[in-house]
């Protein structure tokens, strides 16, 4: 679809069909990091300062920094939303542990603040039951491997307190796995790294391939005994970024019986913004600056005298969609939208009530309702029961 048919559509908002499925069908968003927004917000004890900010309202003028509030997620058709309890790979050892309790405690207490809005949902069926109940199912998954600091005790009480997911590393490899944007150390996981991904089957905990090396993705396939998630990764095939997953990667984790849940980060779906990026990386080398440093990055891009970044759309969006549908199949693929991770995401797709554009746009590609309800939130439940079934205590 031409861009220009893309931008009549965000004026028709739901007169389409797609976002239809959205009705019956749970949206399972894989990844969304308004628990770090709220941090960054009101400090480590968020938790304790909800009563400061009205989630349900619409905060598109009172914060306009924000993507989400629970105002938008309903008029975005969101069913179920993977909350990132995310830590920052500058927090190390018990800090980085401490930093994530803090954060499930705030994912726990937006649920407990609006019980009309949210529920928690610790399993498939818990997420159905929610969602039929017209509130939006709230899982938790832990983002960067890094804090649990090298300890499946501490991996295993993540697990009590209701995460389902960890992402095996961040920006920066973690003592056991390789980052994508790091410099290789493992060649993958470490013999830790591999009784990590076992723990987490035995747990019944989803292993989360984004943000990996390439190496950890192939060595975490190898070792998984339940199906693997990239909760907010792209197709590499489209884009050459570090963070997107290779054709070879997504016909394994087909094979496996895994999901691909698919970005909108500008940088994983647009090419011109990856180039972009790269000039970004060569420059802060140049400079002796930290380019994994998200803040550092930030704050370099500030002063920065080079070209301004470029546009992504949700055109850019359309094709990573298709390409991860042709390689790995209708039954692995998944929505991961980085909601309040990132600045700013594509046109058309600017906060997550951009879902049911998307929606009926796909609709209006020959996307069938099947098809649409696969990849709004029925094949992250199924990986999700799937990783329950596994699971030996």
């Amino acid at each position: 679809m031409p861009q220009s048919a893309i931008d009549n559509s965000v004026q028709a908002g739901e007169n389409g069909t797609g976002s239809e499925v959205l009705r019956v069908t749970p949206l399972v968003d894989g990844h969304n990091d308004l628990p770090w927004a709220l941090r960054e917000m009101f400090g480590p004890d968020a938790a304790t300062r909800l009563g400061e900010l009205d989630l349900d309202t619409d905060l598109r003028q009172a914060h306009p920094e924000l993507h989400t509030d629970l105002v938008r997620a309903a008029e975005g058709g969101l069913g179920a939303q993977f909350w990132s309890v995310y830590v920052p790979c500058s927090y190390t050892g018990s800090s980085a542990v401490t930093a994530v309790l803090q954060q499930i405690e705030l994912a726990h207490a937006m649920v407990r603040r609006y019980p009309d809005r949210l529920g928690l949902a610790t399993t498939a069926a818990e997420a159905r039951e929610v969602f039929a109940s017209g509130r939006l199912a709230s899982l938790l998954g832990a983002e960067g491997g890094h804090c649990i600091d090298d300890s499946l005790t501490v991996l295993r009480a993540l697990y009590r307190l209701g995460v389902r997911y960890m992402t095996l590393t961040h920006n920066e490899n973690t003592n056991w796995a390789d980052s994508a944007t790091d410099e290789p150390a493992h060649g993958g996981l470490t013999e830790f790294g591999r009784r990590v991904v076992a723990e987490m089957n035995a747990l019944g905990m989803l292993v989360d391939l984004s943000h990996v090396a390439e190496s950890t993705m192939r060595a975490a396939l190898e070792v998984s005994s339940a199906p693997v998630i990239f909760s907010h990764s792209c197709a590499k095939a489209v884009t050459d970024s570090p963070r997107n997953v290779p054709d070879d990667v997504l016909t394994t984790m087909a094979g496996n019986g895994g999901v691909c849940m698919v970005s909108f980060v500008p940088g994983f779906v647009s090419k011109k913004i990856a180039a972009w990026d790269e000039q970004v990386r060569a420059a802060m080398d140049a400079a002796g600056d930290r380019y994994v440093d998200l803040g550092r990055r930030s704050a370099f891009i500030e002063t920065w005298d080079g070209p301004p970044r470029p546009q992504a759309t949700l055109e850019d969006v359309l094709e990573h969609l298709d390409h991860v549908r042709e390689v790995a199949g209708i039954e692995h693929i998944g929505l991961g939208g980085d909601y309040d991770g990132v600045a700013a995401q594509p046109r058309g797709l600017e906060d997550v009530t951009g879902y049911r554009l998307l929606f009926d746009t796909l609709a209006e590609r020959g996307w069938s309702r099947t098809d649409l309800g696969k990849l709004a939130g029925e094949n992250a439940l199924r990986v999700l029961a799937d990783a329950e079934s596994t699971a030996s205590r």
